[in-house]
């Protein structure tokens, strides 16, 4: 557990990063932040492509794809600030420049993002919504949103320790028809074991590996404009 002081501190050092940003509510809510359309441009400096990752948490998995590659550009989006802090401070320290971190709610990305300004997007070990299937991070109403600034090469990646996530999303690419490319029910014991991206490991899914749950993963893509439906409940089971 980290001690209230410990996040008061967190946010402070945070405030400071100049990987991160943490706008108000007031300046992305039904309003288009300054740098949309203008990434690449104006905070990475370059015209590499751009990687996001939703629900980032402390950027382990956005570090690790960024020192694997060197010629992309990747952001992380978390609402917690605390854990936002250790993938910064560590960016910051090990001069890592192809990193930033968005500290704001992930249904607030259209505001962040013109069509096509993404390449690629990754969902690591999310929140099932076991109760609530349309705050699902890979669900039709989520998919509409990643529609709006996505490119049409790009793919969407989730790897989860979720069995029902996992088989929701394979459900809701099958039923709209969506190009699904790796399905895979056991990481660690598929000849993808040792893949350098799959093998890349957050704090708490080494925890979850522990206690013996399977990392799964699927990666799709998706018709910029198709209009997505929910699978039917049974087939999502």
């Amino acid at each position: 557990m980290v001690s209230s002081k410990g996040k008061l501190r967190k946010f402070a050092e945070v405030e400071n990063f100049e990987n991160v940003l943490q706008p108000s509510f007031e300046e992305v809510f039904k309003k288009d932040f300054y740098l949309k359309g203008k990434w690449k441009t104006e905070f990475f400096k370059n015209s590499n492509p751009i990687t996001l990752e939703l629900g980032c948490g402390k950027g382990e998995y956005t570090l690790g794809l960024a020192k694997l590659f060197p010629k992309r550009n990747f952001l992380g989006i978390d609402i917690k600030g605390a854990r936002i802090w250790k993938g910064a401070k560590e960016a910051t320290e090990k001069e890592i420049t192809n990193v930033g971190f968005i500290r704001s709610r992930i249904d607030f990305i259209t505001s962040f993002f013109e069509r096509g300004e993404i390449d690629e997007i990754w969902i690591t070990f999310p929140d099932p919504q076991l109760k609530k299937p349309l705050k699902r991070l890979t669900s039709s109403r989520f998919l509409g949103y990643y529609q709006n600034v996505i490119n049409s090469s790009a793919f969407i990646h989730l790897k989860t320790d979720s069995v029902e996530l996992f088989h929701y999303t394979k459900a809701l690419a099958d039923y709209n028809k969506l190009a699904v490319d790796a399905f895979i029910e056991d990481i660690y014991q598929s000849e993808h074991a040792r893949d350098e991206v799959l093998s890349i490991k957050t704090f708490y899914e080494k925890g979850w590996l522990k206690e013996g749950l399977k990392s799964q993963y699927i990666r799709f893509k998706i018709d910029n404009e198709q209009q997505l439906n929910e699978p039917p409940e049974e087939e999502s089971r």
